[in-house]
């Protein structure tokens, strides 16, 4: 916890900002994986484990950039590490809980709480956002 405490507004975006692009790397690597797998050229294929993995990805791929922009301008208004750890560590793990329950079947637990945390990770950003436009940072 003391290496997390320690860190940069700017170290602080730079590793949650890493961890997801890690993330959105696996992500991709199960569709080529998944692709490869069922002899799919482009697309889906009409294969249900193509559209799965494919949807997993693409639904990181929609919210991760987003969140990642939210986290630099955050730093770059000078807001404190602890503010980029909430916001950052929020959106990872809402992602990671997303990406694992993410089922063609029937929204779960981990898909419906993911989905949550990365709401609360981009409300709270946009929001920070929006009230240092109009107020500043006393931080900056």
């Amino acid at each position: 916890m003391a290496i997390l405490t320690g860190m940069t507004p700017a170290q602080a975006t730079a590793l949650w900002s890493g961890l997801m692009i890690l993330l959105m790397v696996v992500l991709s690597v199960r569709v080529v994986l998944a692709r490869r797998g069922n002899r799919v050229v482009l697309g889906d294929g009409g294969n249900a484990q193509v559209t799965l993995s494919s949807r997993v990805f693409g639904n990181a791929a929609e919210y991760i950039p987003v969140g990642v922009a939210a986290l630099v301008a955050l730093t770059l208004l000078g807001l404190p590490a602890y503010a980029i750890h909430a916001v950052g560590g929020t959106l990872l793990l809402g992602r990671l809980l997303h990406a694992v329950g993410l089922s063609d079947r029937k929204p779960t637990a981990g898909r419906v709480g993911g989905m949550m945390l990365t709401y609360l990770a981009l409300f709270v950003a946009g929001g920070m956002l929006v009230v240092h436009a109009f107020v500043g940072s006393p931080h900056g």
